[in-house]
């Protein structure tokens, strides 16, 4: 990741981010680079960002009274600029626009070249960026926490299954306990079996690998909530759809992300430790592949789940919901003050809302959807709240079991939705993010491939509850 550094001394033959108030053109402001007609056409905005070039050395101007996301995308556009021809950025200028212009430097500069042989030719030049020291060093901290998190959610959704197994998830959130001072305790297959968690044992079946479920743990001395607040992440690190098996193309050849729920979830406590927030924090990770192998299981199959209910299997590719199920009904054991599980849950999400925004639902109280947005329209990971009526889940009835684990194909967000309450005691909200975690091309900051969405989102509620 880039490095950060804070001083008031420019930086030789570094580029340079110049913000400009309203009020620096109405005092006639003006510098070698940049005539006062120029940054009047900014703050009109007749145009949002202008540059000028001397030698391999940038000069950018921008008009500060913008939108943080308008911000977090000119950053982006100044790092696709510079990134292969700068190593320093210098950030000069109003205070409350350098942070989410930084943002979007740092998140369009990540790169996944793990596995590519000329990596060296490729990675991005641009590795460090120099902010003002007006800004609190409190604020630079907190922003390069959170892209340090984003970068390793991305990386989690990107690698594929031949690292990332199951165990290996497991192992990854174990190093980051160990960074950030959060407490993790994985659970092997027989410990699983004891729970007798039927969903997560059902579908890996199927694997030549075991299974896993995640607990990590972060409870700060002087939190806010008694009850903790436990969020609930799909962990499917690869998706055949089992017997019911995905088509190749444009399907099954991005199922490596399957797993971006608990990317973002693991994300979510990882960067919580690391702020300190006055936050109690539990955070399970049911984990496994889904492949048509072995003793793999079937349409028609029964399953017990882990608070007794059956399931009839109708399809094996609806497989998230049944590793959910369990976990939501261990969440029980915590007397949760909410449940918030994240997942890449159904492509009818995606064909509701695509992936600008990710699908909300639930039976919590009000209070928690409008903080749950509000935290999503700060970060711009942005929410849509879905109805949540019983009649919903009358498709997912089964006359030889208590439950199926599909609907009949309409609002299937929804009735997936409607399946996981079943499980859950404590208030609830199911976030199905499959949209925004994964994107076929770069938008703006955005990564192609695993944009770690989710953390940020999650982790601004967080923030705001423990205020």
């Amino acid at each position: 990741m880039i490095q950060i550094t804070q001083s008031g001394k420019e930086i030789a033959g570094a580029s340079q981010v110049i913000l400009f108030s309203a009020e620096d053109v109405n005092k006639n402001f003006s510098t070698n680079e940049f005539t006062n007609s120029d940054l009047k056409l900014i703050q009109e905005g007749k145009e949002k960002m202008d540059f000028v070039k001397k030698g391999s050395v940038f000069t950018f101007a921008i008009f500060s009274e913008q939108s943080d996301e308008a911000l977090r995308v000119i950053g982006s556009t100044i790092q696709l600029q510079i990134a292969k021809t700068v190593s320093t950025l210098q950030l000069l200028g109003v205070e409350s626009a350098v942070l989410p212009l930084a943002e979007g430097v740092i998140l369009s500069n990540y790169q996944f070249l793990k596995y590519c042989s000329d990596r060296n030719e490729q990675v991005f030049k641009l590795s460090t960026l120099q902010f003002p020291q007006e800004v609190a060093s409190k604020t630079i901290s907190e922003l390069e926490n959170s892209c340090k998190v984003v970068y390793w959610s991305r990386d989690m959704v990107n690698e594929p299954v031949s690292y990332l197994t199951a165990e290996k998830l497991s192992e990854e959130i174990v190093e980051a306990g160990i960074n950030a001072g959060f407490s993790v305790n994985v659970l092997e297959k027989s410990q699983i079996e004891a729970l007798k968690m039927g969903g997560l044992l059902g579908v890996n079946r199927g694997s030549m690998d075991p299974p896993t479920f995640t607990i990590a743990t972060y409870c700060h001395p002087e939190a806010v909530n008694e009850k903790p607040i436990v969020l609930v992440g799909k962990g499917v690190v690869y998706d055949t759809g089992g017997l019911s098996l995905k088509p190749t193309p444009g399907s099954m050849d991005c199922m490596k992300s399957d797993m971006a729920g608990a990317a973002a979830v693991a994300g979510a406590i990882y960067l919580a430790a690391l702020q300190q927030l006055k936050i109690n924090l539990v955070v399970l990770i049911p984990a496994t592949d889904n492949r048509p192998g072995m003793d793999a299981y079937t349409p028609g199959d029964i399953l017990t789940m882990h608070n007794g209910s059956t399931v009839e299997v109708l399809n094996t590719d609806a497989e998230g919901r049944l590793i959910l199920a369990d976990a939501l009904a261990y969440s029980a054991k915590y007397d949760p003050e909410i449940v918030i599980d994240a997942a890449t849950l159904t492509g009818a999400a995606v064909r509701a809302i695509g992936t600008h925004a990710s699908v909300i639902m639930g039976n919590a109280a009000d209070s928690y959807f409008n903080e749950l947005e509000k935290a999503g329209n700060a970060v711009h990971e942005r929410v849509v709240r879905f109805p949540f009526w019983d009649e919903y889940l009358t498709e997912m009835k089964s006359p030889i079991a208590d439950l199926k684990n599909i609907g009949s194909g309409n609002a299937g967000m929804i009735t997936a939705g409607k399946f996981l309450e079943h499980f859950v005691k404590a208030p609830y909200i199911h976030m199905d993010v499959a949209g925004p975690t994964w994107l076929d091309a770069k938008d703006s900051y955005r990564s192609k491939g695993g944009t770690g969405a989710g953390v940020r989102l999650l982790y601004q509620f967080l923030k705001n509850k423990s205020n």
